[in-house]
């Protein structure tokens, strides 16, 4: 068995407008727990030459709003390597924001990035 530990893999993604779902143009945490199964499986590709299969949660929290505008970050970093079990950290977290005081297409580049969202998360690969 080869440890994984330490492997890290991040997505960056911009939101489209049409993702809004709430007032203020809110994303739902669904779109956050996607991009993590989209990080998942490339870490399990990356490590192990199989997209897996998402096991589980066992924890997740929503920190922050995500709005449509945003450009995220989705990381995930395995932080335990079983026989077929890898166990990742993931954080989602809002680097550009648009800003629409300034103009219809106006965004800003974030001094510090939001965490919007965490988790922690379980994927299987093949024997």
């Amino acid at each position: 068995m080869t440890n994984h530990d330490g492997t890290c893999v991040t997505h960056r993604r911009y939101i489209s407008y049409d993702h809004a779902h709430y007032g203020g143009n809110l994303v739902d945490g669904a779109y956050a727990l996607a991009m993590f199964g989209d990080v998942a499986t490339d870490i399990c590709i990356q490590t192990d030459g199989d997209e897996g299969l998402f096991a589980s949660y066992s924890d997740v929290q929503f920190k922050a709003p995500i709005r449509a505008g945003d450009f995220v970050e989705a990381t995930g970093v395995i932080t335990r390597t079983g026989n077929r079990s890898r166990t990742i950290d993931f954080t989602l977290s809002i680097v550009c924001r648009a800003n629409p005081e300034r103009g219809d297409s106006a965004a800003d580049v974030l001094e510090e990035p939001i965490v919007a969202t965490t988790a922690t998360g379980t994927v299987v690969v093949p024997a």
